[in-house]
């Protein structure tokens, strides 16, 4: 293909010259977030912590099913004066006290009281990780703890973020008064340390519930740390998100929008937004982190899950007066705890890598 000297010379005349001397294929261009997958791909460590938060949420998720048909007791489950066969001999559950004859005739005092530790799958999956002292399944509560520490982190940071956008876009948009005022909510919340404000609150409904604006929750209900948790971490996202609109809105496709007669609603939705997504969905991943870490530091202090519900943070609460005779109470939460923390902090690193290299997006506080 050639030109002559009235023939405009495009970007698609490169690629067609190109394809033509190099006997390859046209160039083809490729949209930010297909570039960002594929930069993703190649990122095998952030992929392997992703695969082991996926794991964990599906060990969590499969609680019911390890209840029913391995453990076979609920997590709530008591069973103090039960027993279990382990390599066939017939162990209490929860020690009932006593002097045991060992065959070289030495005597072995058993206090009372003392649950049992670790079967591992010697009595056929029961009591893995031992019993606590009301004899409930250690794993299964795990389990289960995890789910109820899952959802409330989850469910917490998708509020969190979806409050944040509203008012990020209204505050960066209109500016003036309404800036002021979300900017000044932003600050009263910021003034505060996260875990004395969660302390604050948390104690709070536990205690009385909330029973106004024709809702009636529950101090036990797991909706009370879920709206706690979200309401403290608000200004986390929303600030960093309310500067990004202000920039936003001085670029020229807002004024042409302006200029075509689009309402405030659609530029804000159809304009500004999507230039927020790959914020978004970075700022999402590593506040999930800090919402379920919030969530078992408040429930370890009280003031988040109330018993008999399992969390993570109450299962290392329960195993604090234990932890010399008894470490694996509070490790075995705490290892999940750390690894799911972990593995959605380093996954959310290589993700905001992988949408913007150049970005700097941080959750501080």
């Amino acid at each position: 293909m050639a030109t002559t000297g009235t023939e405009e010379f495009t970007l698609d005349t490169a690629a067609e010259l190109a394809a033509e001397e190099g006997g390859g294929a046209a160039i083809q261009g490729r949209s930010p977030w297909v570039l960002a997958a594929r930069r993703l791909r190649r990122n095998y460590v952030a992929l392997a912590f992703l695969a082991l938060f996926l794991l964990i949420v599906v060990c969590c998720l499969l609680a019911p099913v390890y209840s029913s048909h391995i453990s076979g007791v609920g997590p709530n489950d008591t069973n103090i004066n039960g027993t279990i066969v382990v390599n066939g001999q017939k162990l209490d559950v929860v020690s009932n006290g006593g002097i045991t004859t060992l065959g070289n005739g030495q005597v072995k005092v058993v206090p009372a009281g003392v649950p049992i530790g670790p079967q591992w799958f010697n009595a056929g999956g029961k009591y893995v990780l031992g019993a606590d002292n009301l004899g409930r399944d250690l794993a299964t509560r795990i389990l289960y703890g995890g789910e109820n520490s899952l959802q409330i982190g989850l469910a917490s940071a998708a509020i969190t973020t979806l409050l944040s956008i509203v008012f990020a876009l209204l505050a960066g948009y209109y500016g003036g008064v309404v800036d002021w005022i979300i900017t000044r909510f932003f600050d009263l919340i910021w003034a505060f340390p996260v875990i004395l404000l969660g302390i604050a609150l948390g104690t709070a409904l536990s205690i009385n519930g909330f029973h106004h604006f024709g809702l009636d929750v529950s101090g036990s209900s797991l909706w009370i740390p879920t709206a706690v948790i979200s309401y403290v971490y608000i200004p986390y996202i929303g600030r960093p998100l309310r500067g990004q609109v202000l920039a936003l809105r001085e670029k020229e496709f807002i004024e042409a929008a302006v200029a075509q007669g689009a309402s405030s609603a659609r530029i804000m939705v159809s304009e500004i937004l999507p230039n927020l997504a790959s914020s978004i969905l970075v700022l999402f991943t590593l506040i999930v982190a800090n919402t379920i870490l919030t969530e078992a530091a408040l429930s370890f202090l009280g003031a988040g899950v109330q018993p008999p519900n399992p969390s993570w943070g109450t299962l290392i609460s329960d195993g604090e007066s234990d932890i010399v005779t008894a470490p694996w109470w509070s490790i075995a939460p705490g290892v999940a705890i750390v690894l799911t923390v972990l593995s959605l902090n380093v996954f959310g690193d290589g993700l905001r890598d992988a949408l913007d290299p150049r970005a700097k997006v941080r959750i501080e506080h």
